[in-house]
């Protein structure tokens, strides 16, 4: 099973793929998208939506999952990301998989065994599970790590 995860972001979309034989876990791939800063929002999405839907025919992934929204002190900087995370599951539902969500807590407590992890601790047992991995930057790190969550989790989706 192939599975895609993403970290939306307006300005830089994480994504990280991952195979999942079994028990066993192997990398596939991960990058980062980044949209035109001076283009209107909609064409931003637009950009984004198109980088995504490629990454996703090159990759055919089977399963997808998003990170959820936290609430920033900007309420600006909310509504922005929750148009590129509308736009990530969008990508991900018209591509005919099923597409979960998990908040940024339990995706850090999936890896890293507490919810309290931060970045440098996520990215450290990534190496440590996906041996060998050159991660594409934090974004696309983060992203690894909603795939790795989402497939250990499937066995408690059933």
């Amino acid at each position: 099973m192939i599975i895609i995860g993403l970290d939306p972001g307006l300005t830089c979309t994480g994504w990280g793929i991952v195979a999942k034989a079994g028990s066993r876990l192997s990398h596939v791939a991960n990058g980062q998208i980044r949209t035109d800063t001076k283009l209107d929002m909609a064409y931003r999405l637009v950009e984004l939506d198109a980088a995504l839907t490629d990454v996703i025919r090159m990759h055919q992934p089977d399963a997808g999952a998003v990170e959820e929204v936290f609430v920033n002190v900007n309420p600006q900087s909310t509504l922005k990301l929750g148009q590129a995370r509308g736009v990530a599951m969008l990508s991900l539902a018209r591509a005919g998989m099923p597409v979960a969500e998990y908040p940024t807590k339990v995706i850090k407590k999936a890896l890293v065994g507490t919810g309290g992890a931060d970045k440098k601790q996520v990215q450290a047992m990534l190496k440590v599970l996906l041996p060998g991995v050159k991660l594409a930057g934090e974004d696309a790190a983060d992203a690894l790590a909603v795939a790795i969550t989402h497939a250990n989790m499937l066995g408690s989706h059933r």
